[in-house]
């Protein structure tokens, strides 16, 4: 079959035995760079999304798409509100809460800042999974009875507070009351109704739950709350929705999406991100400097037959795609290969991770620290396809320099030394 001049030659060359042996060894560990850059990318970018989707839905299993909230810091008459607003075809439900900043203690344990929510029992599954079975250790949300003053706590708030269910908690408010003695802080007493685990620190340690009569009873809110939360069928369409809503609701309201609560998290997840694309391309950048290197080495040890060749006709341009064909299947061989063990590891992350933990000896990502039973992994296919084609492109602009110098050899200047 025919093949073009320069197309040969550049195979022939990347297939030659016969080469300098430093040459060989610079090519092959520009192959194996090439190969592992592209590997720890796509592994690394994958667990990074797999972490990003796990604390997303963690979070989003506590907090609400969207809040509703009134400037004035207040809803009195929340009811319609909530009802307008679950009627709504793209809200799969609404519920009211309140909000407040508390101190919390117990007979044995030691006092815990809180942030105390107020909710409604009926409405809370609507826009919040903490109830679902897989959360609850013990009791459950349906037991937060208006006036019986129950209270529902995360495991590490528990342990915290050294308390079970049924024991006693002493929640004290920051609105103070004035009485003969001097002005003292309400403070009130709620049993422990249920122990919940979220498996996210804030949360488990620091976040606890009433029914939000009791709370409005506790903060001096009877009858208000401090908004409405509700769930989205497409939790994307937030920010749209927020944005409407503020436009209908008016100033009197103010309307956040889950985005804007937690936009410095997620910000700094991209910025994490973008880093670890910069600091593990480098690996990719050091294996091209190597190729380049190879190159021109190989262009300083051809320079008979690129003369000879010259002599018989062959143009610069097609001299240049010599050199060029010949470090770009370096780097497609080295992607290719790269891509194929990075999609198989980034698939198999929680197989592999064991071994290398035996090896290592201790956890790569304890749960005591992270959270996680075993290491989430999200290989997303715009990102593999990303890396491939930047390393592709990059093996092929590194290829340039070599071919240029190629290029610009004259054939009697080098054949009159030969």
């Amino acid at each position: 079959m025919f093949k073009p001049l320069d197309l040969f030659i550049g195979l022939r060359y990347t297939r030659s035995k016969r080469e300098n042996n430093s040459i060989s060894f610079i090519t092959l560990a520009s192959l194996l760079g090439i190969t592992l850059g592209v590997l720890v990318l796509i592994t690394v970018l994958s667990v990074m999304n797999g972490f990003q989707k796990e604390l997303r839905t963690r979070i989003l299993g506590m907090v609400s798409h969207v809040t509703v909230t009134e400037t004035n810091g207040s809803l009195t008459e929340w009811q319609p509100l909530r009802e307008t607003l679950s009627a709504r075809p793209d809200v799969e439900g609404a519920a009211p809460f309140t909000e407040k900043q508390v101190m919390m203690t117990s007979e044995f344990g030691t006092p815990q800042g809180v942030l105390l929510q107020g909710i409604s029992p009926d409405h809370q599954d609507e826009v919040s999974t903490v109830n679902l079975p897989k959360h609850m250790l013990e009791g459950n949300f349906q037991a937060l009875a208006s006036r019986k003053y129950g209270i529902a706590i995360g495991i590490e708030l528990a342990n915290h507070l050294n308390v079970n269910l049924g024991d006693k908690i002493t929640v004290i408010s920051p609105k103070a009351r004035v009485t003969p003695a001097g002005v003292i802080p309400r403070m009130k007493r709620f049993t422990v109704v249920a122990i919940y685990q979220m498996r996210l620190q804030e949360y488990d340690s620091s976040t606890a739950f009433i029914h939000h009569e009791d709370a409005g009873r506790l903060f001096s809110m009877k009858g208000q709350v401090s908004g409405v939360r509700l769930q989205l069928k497409d939790l994307f369409k937030a920010d749209t929705m927020a944005l409407e809503l503020q436009q209908q609701l008016g100033d009197d309201f103010k309307v956040e999406s889950w985005s804007e609560d937690n936009a410095s998290l997620f910000h700094a997840f991209k910025m994490e991100k973008i880093m670890m694309y910069i600091v593990l391309g480098l690996i990719v950048l050091v294996a091209l400097f190597n190729l380049v290197a190879s190159l021109v080495m190989m262009v300083k040890n051809k320079q008979a037959d690129i003369a000879i060749l010259r002599t018989l006709g062959m143009s610069p341009r097609q001299v240049a795609r010599v050199f060029m064909i010949q470090g770009s299947i370096v780097g497609i061989l080295g992607t290719i290969i790269g891509v194929i063990l990075g999609v198989l590891l980034a698939l198999n992350v929680e197989n592999v991770a064991p071994f290398i933990e035996n090896l290592m000896g201790k956890k790569i990502f304890p749960p005591e620290v992270f959270y996680i039973s075993e290491i989430p992994s999200d290989m997303q296919v715009k990102e593999v396809v990303v890396i491939a084609l930047s390393a592709l492109l990059a093996s092929i602009i590194a290829t340039i320099y070599p071919a240029r110098r190629a290029a610009n050899i004259q054939p009697a200047q080098s054949l009159r030394y030969e």
